[in-house]
């Protein structure tokens, strides 16, 4: 195999290891109402389950990055990618709030780690290629969701069983693997040093741009169709168009925004995206026509799109700490994000009201896009 054809195969090998935990969460994503209903679980004691899955990812990231610098990144990604479709297919059959939510925090660790790792391959991938990469392999995150929720509501509507959906899944995941593993990275990272460790100086500060970034994204996901239904007065049966004009908007971008990132520079993509994202949310909440607030909300995927490629960037070309370090941390943040934004509106929500929680996310934005101006590239 010659060089170009070993970095061409290296770089679908990436962009499969980004598909398959976007993939793998978007399988289990229509099957909930199903687990919900065999455990026998109200939406007070479902929400207390579904907090396994983020609980295992956030305690898998730090050690699967520890881990990788002993092994390196393809025997941790295999290990990872097995446990996540060892669990899949038991999510839907479990029969007690405790199995569920046992069995959601093997899954979240195997895709937390995975999330963790690819990562730490995709830093390698593009640093060897000599050309912005990351918001390419992002984009196949994305997709892969599109894909697996698609193809999971297709075969429960003509009448397969939710198990049986989970194992076609697994089996997709499965075949990709047969061609993606061959290709991942398997060098150990050499580090001298603790293999954990609390981020500190350049790191925490790209760690806490991610957390208000993914902060960002959850709070779309989670809030947009309530936020459509309630203050807006929309149909419930199209209030999710919010979140899915956020997200084909987040996922063309960042197909395209390899290039965009390469002509600009990663420090004016996030001082750029954070701005537009901002008004993304600006625009959403203060417009009062709903069709305007689908405008604001791909401002703010199209604002997000490459902010998180570029910090993943920089995180591996700062000398502050090594990589498989630096990466798990700001991925554990990251995706701590995630988990509190939500929370974190509906805490202000129930204090003032949604308007004023969504207009808190975009200051947010503002201060990720002011103090972008500290990084280098």
């Amino acid at each position: 195999m010659s060089r170009t054809s070993s970095k061409r195969a290296e770089q679908n090998a990436t962009r499969a290891a980004f598909f398959m935990p976007g993939f793998a969460t978007a399988v289990w994503a229509p099957l909930v109402p199903f687990a919900k209903a065999r455990a026998g679980l109200d939406e007070a004691t479902l929400g207390v389950v579904l907090l396994c899955l983020g609980m295992g990812s956030l305690l898998a990231m730090p050690l699967a990055g520890a881990w990788s610098s002993r092994v390196g990144c393809k025997r941790v990604m295999w290990v990872t990618l097995a446990t996540m479709c060892a669990a899949l297919p038991f999510l839907s059959l479990m029969n007690s709030a405790l199995a569920l939510g046992a069995v959601l925090f093997v899954f979240g660790a195997g895709v937390g780690a995975m999330d963790c790792v690819m990562n730490m391959q995709a830093v390698a991938v593009e640093r060897d290629s000599g050309r912005a990469m990351m918001s390419g392999f992002h984009a196949f995150y994305s997709i892969g969701g599109f894909v697996g929720a698609g193809a999971v509501i297709g075969l429960l509507s003509v009448g397969l069983a939710p198990a049986v959906a989970a194992i076609l899944g697994v089996a997709v995941i499965l075949g990709l693997a047969v061609f993606a593993v061959p290709h991942w990275r398997s060098e150990r990272v050499a580090q001298a040093g603790p293999l954990l460790a609390w981020p500190r100086g350049v790191v925490l500060f790209i760690g806490i741009l991610a957390f208000v970034v993914f902060l960002a994204e959850g709070s779309v996901l989670d809030w947009s169709a309530v936020f459509l239904t309630q203050v807006r007065g929309v149909d419930p049966s199209v209030a999710g168009s919010g979140f899915v004009t956020f997200a084909l908007t987040m996922t063309i971008i960042r197909l395209l925004g390899d290039a965009l990132v390469e002509r600009i520079g990663r420090v004016r993509s996030i001082v750029l995206g954070g701005l537009c994202a901002a008004a993304g949310f600006i625009v959403a909440t203060l417009v009062p026509l709903w069709w305007v607030a689908l405008i604001g909300y791909a401002l703010v995927g199209l604002g997000c799109a490459n902010i998180a490629p570029a910090l993943f960037s920089m995180a591996g070309r700062q000398r502050t700490m090594p990589e498989n370090i630096a990466i798990p941390a700001i991925t554990t943040l990251g995706y701590a994000g995630i988990l509190a934004g939500p929370a974190a509106i509906g805490f202000i929500a129930s204090a003032t009201n949604l308007v004023l929680a969504f207009l808190v996310v975009a200051f947010a934005l503002l201060a990720v896009s002011v103090s972008a101006r500290w990084l280098r590239e």
